[in-house]
């Protein structure tokens, strides 16, 4: 199926790997011009590299910490100005430690809130003059299925991820005057390296190996698995697509089955 993005103009931020770098690939077989961020120069850089030479469509390495609000103008500057403006605007970032309310203090909860929270307030922002002026303007934020079912031991991701559907909702209602869709995608375990370090984590916690967690979490899922982060990149690639263009303010859930509620 022809997703009619090509020559659509992309910025997705935490790219350099897993769901950020898999939703790349995909735009980027579908003709997209991508502009990938990541906080390491050198790994943002292999990636888009890898992009160009799999695809043959270029993809533009820019790095920086998005955490950081000094970083995220000039990140939207730079990824406008190499693109010649913007069209679609991924918002994905690794999420915060695992642990219990009470191991955090309130430096590890503003630096939590400020990459899975701010990060998203502050890209959008500055995308908007780009966005505004696109045909086609899609902004799609990543969460978690934990903003629906809350995940043991995640309570920062729990917690700051909701404040993200909260927002992307909002700004659905409010801007799709100008034309400029909002939707977010809510996936439940995924095999990226994320997910390794949070079964190694677990398997600490409870004297088993990162293998036996994965395999008690798969059971989880009514197919029995965990998702491959491309089954998340095409979904990804759909919702922002021109083909979606009736959709917007959908947090859709891409969870194999994890999600007991109706709704």
């Amino acid at each position: 199926m022809d997703l009619k993005l090509k020559d659509t103009r992309v910025l997705i931020t935490g790219a350099s790997r897993g769901l950020g770098y898999a939703t790349a690939l995909v735009l980027s077989r579908e003709g997209a011009q991508l502009a990938i961020n990541g906080r390491d120069d050198a790994r943002i850089q292999a990636a888009a590299a890898r992009l160009s030479a799999e695809t043959g469509s270029r993809a533009h390495g820019i790095a920086g910490d998005i955490s950081s609000a000094a970083v995220i103008e000039s990140l939207v500057t730079a990824a406008a100005a190499a693109l010649g403006g913007l069209d679609i605007l991924i918002c994905n970032a690794g999420g915060p430690p695992p642990g219990a309310f009470e191991a955090f203090d309130e430096a590890t909860w503003q630096k939590a809130i400020d990459l899975s929270f701010m990060s998203n307030v502050r890209l959008i922002k500055a995308a908007l003059p780009y966005l505004r002026q696109s045909k086609c303007a899609s902004v799609l934020t990543v969460t978690s299925y934990s903003v629906k079912q809350p995940i043991q031991n995640l309570v920062l991701s729990n917690s700051i991820r909701a404040a993200t559907v909260g927002l992307t909702k909002s700004l659905a209602l409010e801007l799709g005057k100008d034309g400029i869709r909002f939707n977010s995608i809510l996936p439940a375990w995924t095999e990226t390296e994320r997910i390794t370090e949070l079964m190694t984590a677990r398997a600490k916690n409870n004297g088993t190996t990162m293998q036996a967690e994965i395999d008690k979490q798969s059971l989880e899922s009514a197919l029995g698995r965990m998702a491959s982060p491309e089954e998340f990149a095409n979904v990804a690639a759909f919702l922002v697509s021109p083909l979606a263009s009736y959709l917007t303010g959908v947090m859709l859930p891409v969870d194999g089955g994890m999600l007991k509620s109706t709704f």
